[in-house]
């Protein structure tokens, strides 16, 4: 009866957990040399190479890329490249090309929005950790398990074993229960780190004191595990409230090329990134010294609680206004 309390407990524990994993869904097998065009989703990620697409129909399909495979967003001006390293689950695209003989497709076109890709990326940074720590407490969760059997037996042989038996059943429950807390922690994100980057009049360029705060923000993630980066711009009254609108998006843009080409964060780290324009104002912007505070990108290092247990919210130095600005 005992053991059956044992086992229902692990049971409620993970039942959760396995709602993560994908349905089975059947998979499309595509003639060779036939040419072929596939909208859909990435469900799964075989590895850098290779990848599976599920379409509006359920139905899935191997798509295999190779180094002469086109990778590229849509846009008007021919879109960026990207490595199909930069692809990940939740991405959805339009693949082009043909049976390769094995039932898969052979790329030669990828296309997806720019915009959808940060998305995915984005959840996918939070995924991927929670996965692997699904992971590793299930298989906390068997050995717990065994010890669970070893001690159930020794008890019941021993005089006083009800004793010793309800001992172990309370501390069985305590580990289910701090397991069960780890886990809703993993997608717990707070804010462990702040800073601020401020601008000139109508401009987007980074001085060298804003690029040495970012550089401290990347520093700051490269030690942590399960983290993300919220960037979001503003712009001061000077100007229409459209193009101030315009402003704060290349701002916030301008940091995020910084933190990715200088300071080797990942793109599926960025989590989120906005333009505010003139909203959210800090100061006044009836006066010079509140404008020059207003125009400005804040820079938010999260992370997550459950791979981050001694979580400590620190704030880097801001990038003091320059009163030439004006």
């Amino acid at each position: 009866m005992l053991k059956k309390f044992f086992a229902t407990s692990l049971l409620l524990a993970f039942a959760g957990v396995g709602i993560v994993f994908a349905q089975e869904a059947q998979t499309r097998n595509l003639a060779s040399g036939q040419k072929y065009e596939i909208k859909g989703v990435i469900v799964q990620m075989e590895d850098d190479n290779s990848f599976i697409v599920r379409d509006a129909v359920g139905v899935n399909t191997r798509v295999v890329v190779s180094p002469n495979t086109s990778i590229k967003n849509n846009s008007f001006w021919g879109g960026d490249r990207f490595p199909s390293s930069a692809l990940v689950r939740g991405l959805n695209l339009k693949v082009e090309g043909v049976g390769d003989g094995s039932g898969a497709l052979a790329a030669s076109k990828v296309r997806f929005d720019k915009s959808n890709l940060m998305t995915a990326q984005s959840i996918d940074a939070r995924v991927s950790p929670a996965e692997d720590r699904i992971t590793a407490t299930e298989q906390n969760a068997q050995r717990l398990s065994g010890q669970i059997d070893e001690l159930m037996a020794i008890s019941n042989a021993a005089k006083g074993g009800a004793k010793a038996a309800q001992e172990t059943a309370d501390a069985a429950v305590a580990g289910v229960n701090a397991t069960n807390k780890r886990i809703t922690d993993l997608d717990d994100y707070v804010v462990q780190s702040t800073a601020t980057v401020n601008f000139k009049v109508n401009s987007s360029n980074l001085s060298p004191e804003g690029k040495a705060a970012l550089d401290e923000v990347a520093n700051a993630a490269r030690g942590l595990k399960g983290y993300t980066i919220e960037v979001t711009g503003f712009a001061s009254s000077d100007g229409s409230t459209a193009k101030n609108k315009a402003l704060s998006q290349r701002r916030a843009q301008a940091v995020i090329d910084y933190l990715v080409e200088n300071g080797n964060v990942p793109l599926r780290r960025i989590g989120t990134s906005y333009g505010f324009g003139e909203l959210q104002a800090v100061a006044d912007n009836a006066t010079r010294e509140g404008r020059e505070q207003n125009r400005r990108v804040e820079v938010k290092l999260l992370v997550s609680r459950g791979l981050n247990t001694n979580v400590e919210v620190k704030s880097t130095p801001v990038d003091s206004p320059n009163p030439d600005n004006e």
